[in-house]
């Protein structure tokens, strides 16, 4: 037999469990990703729009994203992304001593800090004697027909990562 007793008791049970439910929720909702920051997890750049000798600059996840087309006269390196038969350097437009942001010196075909005077060849390692400590690091890549998809694994990253290749 049921009292009034027991119906405040339960109804204030459920009152209790659907605030509860609401709470974890909204907890949730909070500690999820905003959208902004999902999408600023990957970057897409069209290399057939680069040309040779010419740096792309993109920008992912609030770094700059260095992209050169590679010239003939340009030495092959491992760390160079063949794509469709033309070679790329793509790397994280941070030099590796302090974080600056080199420069592209198209006459000298090399990347300059101006901070500390680090310089970088046109594969993104670093020239010895200078105060850079690595190479400027490879962000993941995927590779989809002429497109590079930046903050995505493809095979190709996967490999270079595991020849110790992306810094």
């Amino acid at each position: 037999m049921s009292t009034r007793r027991d119906f405040m008791g339960m109804a204030l049970g459920g009152f209790t469990a659907v605030g509860a439910i609401g709470g974890l929720y909204a907890a949730k909702r909070t500690w999820d990703p905003l959208p902004s920051v999902k999408a600023a997890g990957s970057t897409v750049v069209d290399l057939s729009e680069a040309k040779e000798g010419e740096p792309i600059v993109e920008k992912w996840r609030g770094k700059p994203i260095f992209v050169l087309k590679k010239s003939a006269d340009m030495p092959n390196n491992d760390r160079d992304i063949v794509v469709k038969g033309a070679r790329y350097h793509v790397s994280i437009a941070l030099c590796t001593h302090l974080g600056c942001i080199p420069a592209y010196k198209k006459s000298e075909k090399k990347f300059k800090c101006a901070c500390h005077g680090g310089e970088f060849d046109t594969s993104g390692i670093n020239l010895p004697g200078l105060p850079p400590p690595s190479p400027l690091e490879i962000p993941p890549f995927a590779i989809e027909g002429n497109t590079l998809l930046l903050g995505s694994e493809g095979p190709e990253y996967l490999k270079m990562k595991k020849n110790n290749l992306i810094a």
